[in-house]
């Protein structure tokens, strides 16, 4: 009974993989086509690439810096949200909102409404207490990249944790503050051991998702200035819909399975104790 849903499963996984494993080892530019076997040629390109190292080391910043961010934001708004106080259900929904918006919409916001170094709100903001606005996306680019990808994401991050917490037992709270415990002593010794399971299921899935960081980087930054904003995402599409090498890309697309593999793997073995 289970063997039509396991076949298409099977074709939806394995077909486009061995498309890509097939065309990395073809001279493939769909300016030039038909395609022809050119051996390990695409990969030999890609790793003599001097812009490689920067790709990789973008594609990790932009992984773990905001998945840091966001578990710290998203612990600190879940302790925040998880007691009363008045309004509480109008501020939870609230700080979840980001992650309903589209990527392309917020990167749209924060690049037009918020960063923008002439009208923006952060340049008006500084202009008021007498600093000199920052254009972010010319100066600071990955900085801006950063700060809108954790903004999306420390909602979910809020959202799990918030849900977990909502299990915790409040005798515990209740018996370390008879015994004396401070806030910042109760969040440590009561509610973050409380956290373990859900804070690594959270980078877990975090990780999946922030290694496929595309669509903030095109509408505001095109990989720039330079490659200092491109990731492995980035790179594929600028190689395949920018350069038309299709063989190239399919090379780029096989070394960031193998990437995306080993950051899985780590992240397996150092989280597996806690599920």
């Amino acid at each position: 009974m289970l063997l039509p849903s396991v076949a298409i499963l099977a074709v939806w996984a394995f077909v486009p993989l061995v498309l890509t494993l097939w065309y990395s080892f073809q001279n493939y530019n769909l300016q030039v086509p038909p395609p022809e076997f050119g051996g390990l040629v695409n990969y030999e390109y890609l790793f003599t690439d001097p812009d490689l190292p920067v790709v990789v080391l973008n594609t990790l910043i932009l992984v773990f810096v905001p998945l840091v961010i966001t578990l710290v934001l998203g612990c600190a708004f879940a302790v925040l949200y998880d007691g009363p106080f008045p309004g509480r259900s109008i501020a939870r929904l609230l700080v979840i909102t980001p992650f309903f918006v589209m990527p392309t919409v917020a990167a749209l916001v924060w690049k037009n409404l918020l960063l923008h170094p002439v009208w923006g709100f952060i340049s008006w903001m500084m202009r008021l207490v007498g600093l000199q606005p920052i254009d972010w996306f010319s100066s600071y680019p990955m900085a801006a990249i950063i700060i809108i990808v954790s903004w999306a994401w420390t909602p979910f991050a809020t959202l799990i944790l918030l849900t977990a917490l909502q299990s915790l037992d409040r005798e515990q709270i209740e018996a370390a503050k008879m015994d004396g415990a401070k806030a910042i002593a109760r969040f440590i010794h009561v509610v973050l051991p409380h956290l373990y399971r859900p804070i690594a299921v959270l980078v877990m899935l975090e990780t999946i998702f922030l290694l496929s960081t595309y669509a903030e980087i095109y509408v505001t930054t095109m990989g720039g200035p330079g490659s200092a904003t491109t990731n492995i995402p980035f790179y594929i599409f600028s190689r395949a819909l920018q350069g038309f090498d299709v063989g190239l890309a399919s090379a780029a697309g096989v070394f960031a399975i193998l990437i995306a593999n080993i950051v899985a793997f780590f992240f397996v073995r150092v989280m597996s104790e806690q599920l």
